[in-house]
């Protein structure tokens, strides 16, 4: 680097230092200056302050909710006390009092005075979901095993008028219905008969069914038919669709009814069967009788014929 630009540039920083705004005293002075502490010139005390602090508030919108305390009748709220500082203070309140303290600091009592307006409403439909629990789709629905009568025994047949006994127990449940409604089905007239309804569910059910007093107050009375027993959740339709785990509409177990006839005395009584011989009976006689005969003269002629006789 040449000696003239050390020179030049020696030159520019001694004009640029000489020109700088430097603190002239001397630097013990200077730091006495920034270590004292800033004194603010205290509020003189024949200043006084005055605040109005009473005011009065008209909604004019409607609120969608409300707070306010039932018991409150004039809508009066009241606020936290108040507190200033510098100064005499002089305090207005609603209720035309003036208080006035002096010092640094005041207290009050502030008191918010108004007439709100409005009707509070609340509308809609409030939905609660119920989660049902699913199981395993391989699980059978659930059913039922008939104990009275036994499933497996020949035809029941019941004469209307008596008390007929159903019991069964249930099988494969893994969620137990509340209430069960039991019902018979006649087909030939396309009727259901209630037997029973929403009865509480037990382990093992038992239902006593008088088709005396049910036949005299029946609107469609029962016929001498067979009925199909149909046992299924009260809380869901007949024709539901079984689910697993859960019961089934059961509609396995047929039974027969019938009418009572008055008495007969044995010599009135007239068989419909028993007088004579039918004519189907008659019929197949005379071709048992005409195949004798033609078989007995085929073998004589045949006979003859050889030289046997």
């Amino acid at each position: 680097m040449r000696t003239s630009t050390i020179l030049a540039a020696a030159t520019a920083f001694a004009a640029a230092s000489s020109a700088w705004p430097w603190d002239k005293r001397e630097p013990a002075e200077a730091l006495r200056r920034d270590a004292e502490p800033k004194l603010v010139e205290r509020q003189d005390a024949t200043t006084k302050t005055s605040f109005n602090l009473s005011f009065s508030t008209t909604p004019t919108d409607t609120p969608e909710s409300s707070t306010a305390d039932p018991t409150n009748t004039d809508n009066t709220e009241t606020l936290p006390p108040l507190t200033s500082t510098g100064g005499d203070s002089t305090a207005t309140n609603t209720d035309g009092s003036t208080e006035t303290t002096g010092g640094s600091s005041g207290t009050g009592t502030a008191r918010q005075t108004g007439t709100a307006t409005g009707t509070n409403r609340r509308t809609g439909t409030q939905t609660t979901n119920t989660a049902v629990p699913s199981y395993d789709p391989r699980l059978p629905a659930g059913g039922v095993s008939m104990i009275t009568p036994n499933a497996m025994s020949p035809a029941s047949y019941y004469k209307i008028a008596d008390y007929i006994t159903f019991a069964w127990n249930y099988t494969s449940l893994s969620a137990t219905p509340s209430y069960i409604d039991i019902l018979a089905s006649c087909s030939a007239n396309q009727a259901t008969y209630t037997i029973s309804m929403n009865q509480t569910f037990q382990p093992t059910q038992t239902i006593l069914w008088d088709t005396g007093a049910y036949q005299s107050n029946a609107t469609i009375p029962l016929l001498t038919e067979k009925y199909t027993l149909i046992i299924h959740d009260a809380a869901k339709d007949v024709t539901a669709a079984p689910a697993a785990g859960y019961l089934g509409t059961y509609s396995q177990f047929t039974f027969g009814m019938y009418s009572p006839q008055a008495y007969t005395p044995l010599s009135d009584f007239v068989c419909a069967t028993c007088n004579g011989v039918s004519t189907l009976e008659r019929q197949t006689w005379a071709v048992l009788l005409g195949v004798v005969g033609v078989t007995v003269l085929s073998f004589g002629w045949f006979a003859g014929v050889a030289g046997v006789f």
